[in-house]
């Protein structure tokens, strides 16, 4: 009788709830809109992600390339995004940020319209605001990575899934399927994660309240038909034309990076736990009344907090993006106890907000690592002919910002046998010649080949970190152009070398 008196509450709070929702969804447009401009790529993961957009703008839309070398730690749904936003708007930081502005704003709109249907439009509001201006959210809504990309797509595959079973004597196909087909899209944006975390929060929900037969029901025929057509073409279209790529980027990149302890950015199993509410702040502060919420929707919010946090707290490898699928629960939770309480969130959702936009200014302001400055000077500069070389290092955002179709010549200890067993921006380029060795050779150059730099023909640009230019004192004629803010351009002239 619970299950059918919280089916009947559905859909009076769904009847009772305002239908036009476009003033709420446009603030939330132009609220991750305002500060998308103001700072440069952030490095490594925006310049890295932006680069390889900007280059399927000169290759192929089908293949993910870094430095013109296939590039498949993750799959292709942001590089598609941000591969049409660049067309339509020009190559820069603005354009490259607006795909993950759109799988935020998704995000935020399906978070608004399922707590409006089965909360009312006040509780909508509120979880609206609490998401919104949380800066997890705010910040990796106009950051250029997969994360919000993977959050947002789990988050729709779960509401739709859950909008499925809303009766619990039937099972609606057509939001099953459409459920199916947004975890297939989850996978496209980050991975199996798209498909395997929707599945472990929707099922032991159902399991939970004795719903084994809808469990059972949520695998039919035409939704998993409807996973396969969407999530399997382009993973099948790489397997064929590069012959281990499902090895990579299944087992590699999935299974022995969750179950590894070699790679980079290690933390302590509590990780989430901590921060999670930090950067909820200052809504998190309402973190104890929200956890005590009670009822079967409640759950759901509840437990899908709890498998998303204790999902990604298995691996040694953790990054603060990971747990943005917790993001759209937590809100949830956070505004029925706010609503309970009679909380005045509008201050709160103020302060909060001018908190957020303080913290892009910061970023901007500080911007680590970019090399904006390097860029802009070497699209002044650049003719027709020209190479450019990175020295000791990729400079991710370098390419992005000059316009240079061409890839970079990268001088590093490509013979060095330890390259394989680290986690760092050498392996990115080094694992591209398991498929395309001729082309790694061509651009992967070791330091003994420095006084074949200006012996092709064109003018030799250098991009260099202070330091290292010392190893390319082998370069007669050799000059600093810019010192950058983090890195330098350098020139050396073109010279005749003899065959030999």
């Amino acid at each position: 009788m619970s299950e059918v008196r919280e089916v009947r509450e559905v859909r009076e709070v769904r009847d009772a709830a305002p239908r036009r929702a476009w003033p709420e969804l446009a603030a939330l447009g132009l609220w991750l809109l305002a500060t998308i401009a103001l700072r440069p790529l952030l490095l490594p993961d925006e310049g890295r992600y932006a680069g390889v957009a900007f280059e399927m703008l000169h290759g192929s839309a089908l293949v993910p390339t870094l430095d013109g070398l296939p590039f498949f730690h993750k799959p292709p749904l942001l590089y598609w995004l941000d591969l049409g936003a660049l067309q339509l708007f020009g190559v820069h930081a603005f354009a490259a940020r607006l795909g993950p502005a759109l799988l935020a704003w998704l995000l935020g709109a399906a978070t608004f319209w399922h707590l409006r249907r089965w909360h009312g439009p006040r509780v909508a509001r509120i979880g609206l605001a609490v998401l919104a201006t949380s800066p997890l959210f705010y910040v990796g809504g106009q950051y250029v990575n997969h994360d919000i990309g993977v959050a947002a797509c789990i988050t729709l595959a779960v509401l739709a899934v859950v909008r499925a079973v809303d009766d619990p004597q039937r099972t609606d196909l057509r939001w099953l399927v459409l459920g199916w087909a947004l975890c297939a899209v989850g996978v496209l944006a980050k991975g199996l994660i798209g498909i395997v975390l929707p599945a472990f929060v929707v099922g032991p929900w159902l399991l939970a309240q004795g719903r084994w037969r809808q469990v059972l029901s949520l695998l039919h025929p035409l939704a998993l038909l409807a996973f396969a057509l969407v999530a399997l073409p382009w993973m099948a279209l790489m397997q064929s034309r590069y012959p281990g790529f499902l090895d990579y980027f299944i087992v590699d990149q999935h299974f022995r990076r969750f179950t590894g302890t070699e790679f980079n950015n290690r933390q302590p199993f509590w990780f989430f736990v901590v921060v999670l509410p930090l950067l909820m702040l200052p809504w998190s502060l309402w973190a104890w009344p929200a956890l005590r919420q009670r009822g079967a929707r409640a759950g759901l919010y509840l437990w899908w907090i709890v498998a998303i946090v204790g999902f990604f707290s298995l691996p040694s490898s953790k990054l603060v993006g990971y747990v943005m699928p917790a993001l759209a629960p937590a809100a949830a939770l956070l505004a029925l106890a706010l609503a309970a309480r009679g909380t005045p969130w509008r201050r709160v959702a103020t302060g909060a907000a001018v908190f957020c936009v303080g913290l892009v200014l910061l970023l901007a302001w500080k911007a680590p690592g970019s090399n904006r400055d390097i860029g802009h000077v070497l699209a002044a500069r650049w003719q027709r002919g020209d190479r450019l070389a990175f020295a000791g290092y990729y400079f991710y955002d370098v390419r992005f910002y000059a316009g240079i179709e061409t890839p970079a010549i990268v001088l590093s200890d490509w013979d060095d046998p330890k390259i394989a067993q680290r986690d760092d921006w050498r392996k990115e380029l080094f694992d591209a010649t398991r498929f395309t060795a001729d082309a790694g050779r061509s651009v992967l150059w070791t330091w003994s080949r420095v006084p074949e730099l200006p012996c092709h023909g064109g003018r030799l640009w250098i991009v260099a970190r202070p330091g290292d230019e010392a190893r390319l004192a082998a370069l007669p004629g050799l000059r600093t152009v810019v010192r950058g803010r983090n890195s330098l351009l350098l020139q050396a002239p073109t010279q005749q070398c003899s065959a030999g």
